[in-house]
């Protein structure tokens, strides 16, 4: 942006001064309205409580391995439309069965041509079911159901044999 002035008293020592102060001022002002709109932004960026007060700024820990911060999540890694047809009915009656889960699951598949599809759910990289699923997509809703129980019968045994079991050697991720 120019700005284009003319001085009403013409040329002399008066007129540069003038000059001076005024784009001194318009400089303060400028600074001032990116300052303000800078508050203005961190402002919103900062969250807020159901109260609408401002939430103050809590340093991040370093994390461990064992809290996710991705927890409680179903994650489609299907190819095929049979696989999105488990994976949907898995999850459907996973979040039924159990909405306030923690737990995060992989559904992974390879296509076979030989036998369908192969199916497994995984828990902390351990697959706590595995199945072949034929192309008759009318037995897919019963399989995820079994696979529903299997999985939960198989995370249940797992965290408790982590709260259990306890070896200064091996760390909980087995490295």
């Amino acid at each position: 942006m120019t700005l284009r002035l003319s001085c009403v008293w013409g040329r002399g020592p008066w007129a540069s001064l003038v000059l001076l102060a005024l784009s001194a001022v318009l400089a303060i002002g400028a600074h001032a309205a990116q300052a303000h709109a800078a508050q203005a932004h961190a402002a919103q960026a900062q969250p807020e409580n159901s109260a609408g007060k401002m939430l103050p700024d809590v340093p991040l820990n370093g994390g461990s391995l064992q809290r996710d911060p991705l927890r409680g999540i179903v994650i489609n890694r299907t190819m095929t439309v049979l696989g999105w047809d488990f994976y949907t009915d898995f999850s459907a009656v996973w979040r039924s069965l159990y909405p306030d889960s923690e737990f995060t699951l992989n559904v992974a598949e390879r296509p076979t041509a030989k036998y369908g599809s192969e199916i497994w759910v995984i828990y902390r990289d351990r697959p706590l079911f595995h199945t072949f699923l034929s192309p008759a997509r009318s037995r897919v809703r019963g399989i995820a159901k079994q696979a529903v129980e299997a999985v939960h019968q198989g995370i249940t045994q797992l965290e408790e044999q982590r709260r259990l079991y306890t070896d200064r050697d091996l760390a909980p991720e087995e490295f």
